[in-house]
């Protein structure tokens, strides 16, 4: 059944039944900071779980261990490689359009600042980056990967969430359905991949058809690992674009919540661009991905660099060409955009590994947490956000 034949009531009510009953039971026991020191350093798959770790968490961790059985390893070698290929590009996205596009979501922006309060805003960027390049390295499913634990325990963080909010009674599950509902899950994996891809266009990156869609279903994986019923999430792109435009038409406007997260988010990278003359770069590109209106909604700045940033195509297409006609090149863009993507995560976790903990209480300052040929260029339809 597909997202648009089921009503969005429904998805706005539901939660994911394995994790909420798994995480419901842990606090019924108390026995959440045990499994929190227990699996603190239980970060790659096939490690030995510890003695002493709850019975319901040894089952839950046993059931979601590996990938689901419908993966086709072909495509996802072709997300890695298209990532590979564009790494500081979809770095540049998920930073400066994905994470924006969830604070235009007033009640998920709401949400952010509940949960992972506005002191800390390094942690989820970091937790989110890391987590992006987890899933992208070729052993991400295999033991002595990182991705399935990281998935795990961010799938354990989201029940935590719907726990603490609807059992402390701070949200209104009446208006605003369940936290962190199905609806906004699929909204979550569209931000990261469908709107990825959105901005990577208007960026003017070369994208195969097939590219494309390998990093689509790449996210489509994450999203089962994560929760997401697959009855409902959209199969293909154009299904995306779908739910992507609709969700946004349906919720994206202006809050408080979202202009002070967005703040945040600029003052954070402010401080990771060396020196002050490029800070406004930041706000530029901000604008140039989300668009005008949405950037009003977010409170960003308008700065001199808004014209000098829109040129950002035309460089990039230059860099293509040299790509297109120089191995050496290519090989050389391809190492820098790894560099920087590693200065950048290195930057947010200050060299820390970050850690996906089930949160005993939710405080005020608590942390949420080779080439693909190009052939057949993609070109998307105009989306809503950043026309």
């Amino acid at each position: 059944m597909s997202p648009t034949e089921v009503s969005t009531d429904a998805l706005r009510q539901a939660g994911d039944e394995l994790a909420d009953a798994t995480v419901a039971t842990l606090f019924e026991r108390g026995e959440v900071g045990k499994f929190n020191t227990l699996m603190r350093y239980v970060s790659v798959a096939g490690a030995p779980l510890p003695d002493g770790l709850p019975d319901v968490a040894r089952e839950y961790l046993h059931v979601t261990s590996a990938a689901p059985a419908w993966v086709d390893w072909e495509e996802m070698e072709k997300a890695r490689l298209f990532f590979i290929d564009n790494d500081v590009h979809i770095t540049t996205a998920l930073s400066f359009a994905s994470m924006p596009a969830c604070y235009l979501v007033p009640h998920v922006a709401k949400l952010l600042s509940t949960t992972h309060g506005l002191k800390y805003p390094s942690k989820r960027m970091a937790e989110t980056g890391q987590f992006t390049v987890h899933l992208m390295r070729p052993d991400a499913f295999e033991a002595g990967g990182r991705f399935v634990p990281a998935a795990q325990k961010v799938r354990l963080l989201h029940a935590s969430i719907r726990h603490h909010l609807i059992r402390e009674n701070r949200w209104d599950t009446a208006a605003l359905g369940v936290p962190i509902c199905q609806e906004d899950m699929i909204g979550g994996q569209m931000f990261f991949s469908m709107l990825v891809l959105d901005s990577l266009h208007r960026l003017g990156v070369h994208m195969s058809t097939e590219g494309a869609e390998a990093y689509y279903y790449a996210w489509r994986v994450v999203g089962a690992m994560l929760g997401v019923d697959q009855d409902t999430v959209p199969k293909d792109l154009a299904e995306a674009r779908a739910f992507l435009d609709g969700y946004m038409l349906r919720y994206m406007g202006p809050s408080e919540e979202g202009a002070v997260l967005t703040r945040q988010l600029i003052d954070l990278y402010e401080e990771v661009v060396p020196g002050t003359f490029f800070d406004p770069v930041v706000s530029a590109l901000i604008r140039f991905l989300v668009g005008d209106t949405s950037a009003d909604w977010l409170q960003v700045p308008r700065t001199a660099w808004d014209t000098v940033v829109k040129a950002v195509p035309h460089l990039l297409g230059v860099l293509e060409t040299v790509e297109d006609h120089s191995p050496l090149g290519a090989w050389a863009l391809d190492r820098i955009g790894h560099l920087t993507t590693v200065f950048e995560l290195s930057s947010l976790t200050r060299g820390r590994v970050m850690h996906y903990a089930i949160p005993e209480h939710l405080k005020a300052d608590f942390g949420v947490a080779s080439t693909v040929p190009r052939s057949r260029r993609w070109t998307p339809p105009a989306p809503v956000l950043g026309s």
